[in-house]
């Protein structure tokens, strides 16, 4: 795990040059501000505070916790948003999903998700799977063990996004008749409420540094855990 150099205003803080900003998000914090004045503390306004140049490069929900990186120039930013475009970053993720899904047959243990998604707009902000007018969507998930949080089993689950979609690993999960434990949009029911939070974590960023071309890698360990893991 990667221990923080900082912690600015809650905010673990893991890496910090001159180009980029690497920094733990906690759950239930917007990435960006909101609509309205009760939505404009976020982790750009924090973080902005202690380094006035730090620009947004990408967003997590605000129920996930993790691994968010900011750039501090616009070259830098432009970089790493090409660098995320064309999906040469890694970004890899930890959850909890609901009940136990079967482990994909793949070689390594790595299965596909492939649904399209698009926005949910009369029910916003949730997205849905559409196969009319959906976007390409594709996230690689594997098993990692049962879980059991009070009377309800779930199964750990590792998750790589190679599309940007909104929720996707969410939708996708749901979609698969697994939603991610505590989520409160896509989860219903036993699954909803038997976690105090999303269970979702960001928990590794792979990528090239946008200066010095350099390879970097991050990992964050989920701050939630369950009684006991088999």
């Amino acid at each position: 795990m990667t221990a923080p150099l900082a912690v600015w205003e809650g905010i673990p803080i893991l890496h910090l040059d001159d180009a980029l900003i690497v920094v733990d998000k906690p759950a239930g914090l917007l990435a960006v501000p909101g609509r309205g004045a009760d939505k404009a503390d976020c982790v750009a306004a924090r973080v902005q505070r202690h380094a006035p140049d730090a620009l947004i490069v990408h967003r997590l929900d605000m129920d996930t916790s993790g691994l968010m990186v900011l750039a501090r120039s616009p070259s830098a930013q432009r970089s790493l948003s090409i660098a995320f475009a064309q999906r040469q970053v890694r970004k890899t993720y930890a959850a909890v999903v609901a009940g136990i899904p079967m482990p994909p047959r793949a070689r390594g243990g790595w299965g596909d998700i492939r649904l399209p998604l698009s926005v949910d707009w009369p029910r916003r902000p949730r997205s849905k799977v559409d196969f009319c007018l959906g976007k390409p969507s594709h996230t690689r998930w594997r098993v990692l063990g049962l879980q059991r949080w009070g009377h309800v089993w779930g199964t750990g689950v590792a998750l790589q996004p190679l599309t940007g979609r909104s929720h996707q690993l969410r939708v996708h999960l749901a979609a698969l008749g697994h939603p991610i434990l505590g989520d409160p949009l896509y989860a219903e029911g036993a699954a909803r409420h038997a976690a105090p939070r999303l269970l979702l974590h960001a928990t590794e960023l792979a990528l090239t540094h946008p200066v010095s071309a350099q390879p970097c890698h991050w990992i964050s360990a989920a701050d939630f855990s369950a009684e006991p893991l088999l």
